[in-house]
């Protein structure tokens, strides 16, 4: 009988992996062999010589990262992605969570109004609203300038207002993930936690900061985590709304950089090495903010 259980509970252990098997190979073909095949090229020498076949494929070893890491303007690329990258995952948990809460306070009319204005802003497609934002803050038709007395001021012109303009935009279509989350979360929150606080006169803040926030930290952590892979990977409204990547590449982030390298100076294998240390930096925030929730006891 004792073997027939212990048979009977190694069976039951593989049933869970059986039904995720079909989604398992599915996913291993779309993104293992897709990243297998990045990793591979970084230690290539491929470009467009060896590409159109007029010169054989080498075995580089970690040589186009030794030159990745030589040059001065991938740390520039770098430090500029990882600070506007952090701008806007800041500013993007800022804006959702506190319409999350607004949500919690109006009527069922505004908040229905509320949730379709910002789903129609996740809906957009990236190109669309850059395209409409590149608009609106246009030095000479823009209704912006106007209304602000700019002028004709360009806002993509300067390093610093491009990246502003570039935030407000991704921002703009990131926000409602965040929001739509966290009030999920919100009204799962028993009411009378919230109406305890409110009796011993707790602000708003002080609610969110010492109830809300403490009970949705593992919601929290899933939005914060999608938000550092978005925008640390962020293309389209760079590229669109900054032509490229700015005048002087003064705007450019490892994406696009990695775009540039690999398609506009057809040197495949360092666009490819970009794109392994983007997969690498993702991977360590990650799992460094995995073992620090996990150092303070929080359920995942």
């Amino acid at each position: 009988m004792a073997t027939t259980a212990a048979t009977a509970r190694r069976t039951g252990a593989w049933t869970p992996w059986l039904y995720l098997a079909p989604a398992l190979l599915l996913l291993g073909g779309l993104l293992v062999y897709p990243v297998y095949q990045l990793g591979l090229i970084s230690f290539l020498e491929y470009t467009q010589a060896q590409v159109s076949g007029g010169e054989p494929t080498t075995f580089q070893g970690f040589g186009n990262y030794a030159t990745l890491f030589a040059d001065e303007q991938f740390w520039q690329v770098l430090l500029a992605t990882v600070l506007f990258a952090a701008a806007c995952v800041v500013s993007t948990l800022a804006v959702g969570c506190a319409l999350a809460v607004l949500l919690t306070r109006v009527r069922a009319l505004p908040r229905l109004a509320l949730m379709l204005a910002a789903l129609g802003a996740w809906a957009t497609p990236a190109v669309t609203g850059s395209t409409v934002w590149m608009f609106l803050f246009d030095p000479d038709f823009g209704p912006v300038n106007r209304v602000f007395g700019l002028g004709d001021f360009s806002w993509t012109y300067g390093r610093y207002s491009a990246f502003a303009l570039v935030l407000l935009e991704v921002v703009w279509c990131s926000f409602p993930f965040v929001m739509v989350t966290v009030y999920a979360g919100i009204r799962a929150v028993p009411a009378e936690v919230v109406e305890a606080a409110a009796l011993d006169g707790a602000s708003q803040w002080r609610i969110w900061r010492s109830v809300l926030a403490p009970m949705l930290r593992p919601i929290l952590l899933v939005v914060t985590v999608q938000s550092v892979i978005w925008d640390f990977k962020v293309f389209t409204q760079i590229y669109v709304m900054t032509n490229g990547g700015g005048i002087a590449g003064q705007n450019l982030v490892l994406n696009v950089y990695a775009y540039q390298k690999a398609f506009a100076s057809s040197q495949y294998s360092l666009g490819s090495a970009i794109g392994v240390v983007m997969l690498l930096i993702l991977l360590a925030v990650t799992l460094g903010y995995l073992r620090i929730l996990r150092h303070r006891g929080e359920e995942l």
